[in-house]
């Protein structure tokens, strides 16, 4: 199967966020040219959990999980009409029931829950767990906080190039987007020259620094060599922390494209700081793709 042919799969669980990330993945699935699969994944035979979408139209305790997976699938069918939508209801974790689904999809969509609190700590913790562990893209819709889905109005997708700058499936991942959506790829690479290296002999003030911001121009190139010819590119190296400086891009992004090559640690596996920190903090929807060892 190829990966235009692969569902685009999102989590949903009934409520506002969560068919804010169907709108937003109905309109991908479009762009994509490939079909959606919503799954609604949870331990209980009636809905438990957070406020359910105003149009759900029932108390929580009177929802079946079919009738959320169904009222998610009407949902996208009427903003993309024509669109292949199929819906499933699975009694497991989420957690791992969006990582299996994963295996078998062209990407992962989930939304968030709210600005911040207990609520988006909630969520995070699938999101996280999901963004580390799935073997395809991970797309969390953060981002307008008002349950709408942002509108494409910047007209820009932001690519962090990390250290897999050698056929690095990220920079495949954005120029792919970029084109569906027909806007230009901004390639950004972040740079610091450490303290002690800039101060540690007067007569070599600003070489260090030099050094480092010529590292990154050259780690940049490198990533970006096979830029195809259809995208319209503009790339450079930003001094600064790689965290700072992207969740500042993200305030004029329609989404932010980091890499992730998944490592273990004391819990399992983790995901590496930058893009962790796009997951909590990311002012557009933040698409974390693996980088396969």
């Amino acid at each position: 199967m190829t990966t235009a042919q692969l569902p685009l799969v999102v989590g949903v669980d009934g409520s506002e966020p969560s068919l804010r990330a169907v709108d937003w993945a109905a309109d991908e699935a479009v762009l994509r040219g490939a079909p959606l699969r919503l799954v609604y994944a949870c331990l209980w035979e009636r809905y438990e959990g957070a406020a359910l979408a105003r149009d759900i139209g029932k108390p929580s305790t009177q929802v079946l999980p079919q009738e959320i997976a169904t009222g998610a699938a009407r949902r996208a069918r009427a903003r993309q009409p024509g669109l292949e939508v199929s819906s499933e209801v699975v009694f497991e974790e989420p957690e791992y029931v969006l990582v299996r689904e994963g295996r078998k999809a062209a990407a992962v969509v989930v939304g968030t829950r709210g600005r911040g609190g207990l609520a988006e700590a909630l969520l995070g913790s699938v999101s996280l767990t999901v963004a580390a562990h799935a073997h395809c893209p991970v797309i969390v819709l953060r981002g307008s906080h008002d349950n709408q889905v942002t509108p494409s109005v910047h007209g820009r997708v932001v690519l962090g190039v990390g250290d897999d700058v050698k056929d690095s499936a990220a920079v495949r991942f954005a120029f792919d987007e970029a084109r569906r959506r027909g806007v230009p790829l901004e390639a950004v690479r972040a740079w610091r020259c450490p303290a002690h290296e800039s101060t540690d002999h007067p007569l070599l003030a600003g070489e260090p620094a030099r050094l480092h911001e010529k590292h990154a121009e050259e780690a940049l190139a490198e990533a970006l060599r096979d830029a195809p010819s259809d995208v319209e590119l503009h790339s450079r190296v930003v001094e600064g922390n790689a965290r700072q400086v992207l969740v500042d891009l993200s305030h004029r992004a329609d989404l932010l494209v980091v890499g992730a090559r998944h490592r273990n640690g004391h819990f399992g596996l983790q995901l590496g700081r930058v893009a962790h920190a796009m997951l909590h903090h990311s002012a557009c929807p933040v698409a974390v793709v693996p980088q396969q060892a």
